[in-house]
């Protein structure tokens, strides 16, 4: 298959960090999302004890050495998006500590702002990050204000050439009206990152509800993802983003689960 696997971590349902890098360095999976704390609790149906890469040195420490062993890379950021009462200049710290880990890409939502406010602060955030050596994307979803891909390419174009590029999650793009033929005429240099995973063509409950807790296994849903994989460039990371908060809360171990998304993923794509 000619694109490496990551694991997100939504997939990971509350993991701790060394644990994720691990287990994604067993999976084969050379990349994995990591945000600075754990998910909310709604979000950890395995009830593992808490953590924070922000507030734990020995854990920041524990980390590095993980990754550098098992050849795992943090491909992406997670947690830095564009809130309402939130500045980006009061994201520095953690935009530090992301560098330090060795992070390639920040990625950053709007989480609803209103579009000039998510615009500039998107900007500020880029900046951010370019002066740290890492990369930025922008993720659109169809209930936030950056709705679609070409909402996003606004954005990136209102950031400026070369600071910006965007994120695929494949829900996302299929819900908002994204075809195939577009990601195969998308400049290769904009497509920052891509997240994977399934669901029906249409909802019909809770859109977040749905991504959160609701998403599937590749070939399990309705979305053309062979032929979507197909149109990205060759070499693109795609990150896993399965939350199987069903099969977490029937009691099976996150090893079991976790990897027959992979195995399961593999087979689909051959």
């Amino acid at each position: 298959m000619p694109h490496p696997l990551g694991l997100e971590l939504l997939t990971m349902l509350g993991l701790d960090p060394v644990a994720h890098v691990t287990m994604a360095a067993d999976l084969g999976c050379k990349g994995v999302s990591m945000g600075l704390t754990q998910l909310p609790d709604r979000f950890n149906p395995h009830g593992y004890p808490a953590w924070s890469l922000r507030d734990d040195p020995a854990l920041r420490r524990e980390m590095k050495a993980v990754m550098a062993d098992r050849g795992v890379t943090i491909c992406l950021a997670e947690g830095l998006g564009v809130s309402h009462d939130t500045d980006a200049s009061e994201r520095a710290a953690d935009m530090d500590l992301f560098a330090d880990l060795g992070a390639l890409r920040v990625n950053a939502v709007d989480m609803g702002v209103e579009r000039e406010r998510a615009f500039d602060q998107l900007a500020a955030l880029a900046d951010m990050a370019d002066e740290r050596g890492m990369e930025f994307s922008i993720e659109f979803t169809p209930v936030f204000t950056i709705r679609s891909l070409d909402e996003a390419l606004e954005a990136v174009e209102h950031i400026g050439p070369g600071k910006a590029t965007v994120l695929i999650d494949t829900m996302h793009f299929f819900r908002s009206g994204g075809t195939v033929k577009q990601v195969a005429e998308l400049d290769p240099a904009l497509i920052g990152h891509v997240q994977l995973c399934d669901v029906p063509r249409k909802g019909d409950g809770d859109y977040m509800a749905e991504a959160m807790s609701g998403r599937m296994i590749p070939g399990q849903g309705e979305l053309p993802l062979r032929e979507f994989v197909e149109a990205l460039p060759r070499g693109q990371v795609l990150g896993l983003e399965v939350p199987l908060m069903a099969a977490a809360q029937s009691g099976r171990e996150a090893r079991d689960y976790v990897g027959e998304i992979v195995k399961r993923t593999r087979e689909f794509l051959v």
